[in-house]
């Protein structure tokens, strides 16, 4: 039987929390440590967290666990994916590729870039929406600074598209879509449309760092 609390990362085990018979009870000081370790192991020795992020990764990591009593708390739908908004450099992109790895008995999603979704579209064409509308898990990065798809001399927003295609999959199949994006609310709306944007808050739960988070890349 898989225990959810205990990771095993290069060998080393690393206890998150306790479980006791199908309950089980997380440590959110341990989870801490284990993203950091991660972290320094996916991306830089010298990766660390702050403690100005703790107050978001707390969230972060109650709806990765679907802690039901604290996402109520915290209004946070696990049926929904995330939307995790915040300026540039404050740590987005690391964090969503991070936060699948608490979970590693559930089903993990693939990080995309938008822009490379978009580039796919301008070789592909169309097929690109079907295949990115497909049930497969994705979080898309850097949601609303992608180019405009262009294929055989017509134009298309494409992730606007696909975000349609994965509200119907969330609807009809429960296959959650998450995202990072630098824009704000009235930003992204511009970009996709009314239609998207009213999808996109029925697609995801918003946790926004928030606005002066340093960029921890100077």
């Amino acid at each position: 039987m898989v225990n959810p609390c205990e990771i095993i990362e290069g060998g080393v085990t690393y206890s998150i929390g306790k479980a006791r018979g199908k309950k089980v009870r997380y440590d959110f000081p341990k989870m801490l440590e284990y993203l950091e370790i991660k972290g320094k192991l996916l991306f830089q020795k010298d990766f660390r967290l702050f403690p100005e992020d703790e107050a978001l990764l707390f969230k972060l990591c109650n709806y990765i666990i679907a802690d039901q009593e604290q996402c109520e708390k915290l209004k946070l739908d696990p049926r929904k994916g995330l939307l995790l908004s915040g300026p540039v450099g404050c740590g987005k992109t690391s964090f969503i590729k991070l936060l699948r790895y608490l979970v590693p008995h559930q089903k993990s999603y693939q990080v995309i870039p938008s822009r490379n979704v978009v580039f796919s579209f301008n070789h592909l064409g169309y097929k690109t929406i079907e295949d990115y509308g497909n049930t497969s898990y994705l979080c898309f990065d850097d949601l609303g600074v992608e180019p405009m798809g262009r294929y055989y001399g017509h134009d298309c927003n494409v992730i606007g598209e696909i975000l349609l295609s994965r509200y119907e999959l969330l609807l009809n199949h429960k296959v959650r879509t998450h995202a990072t994006t630098n824009l704000i609310a009235e930003e992204l709306e511009q970009r996709y449309g009314n239609r998207v944007r009213s999808r996109m808050r029925q697609l995801f739960n918003l946790v926004a760092f928030a606005e002066n988070a340093t960029d921890k890349r100077k």
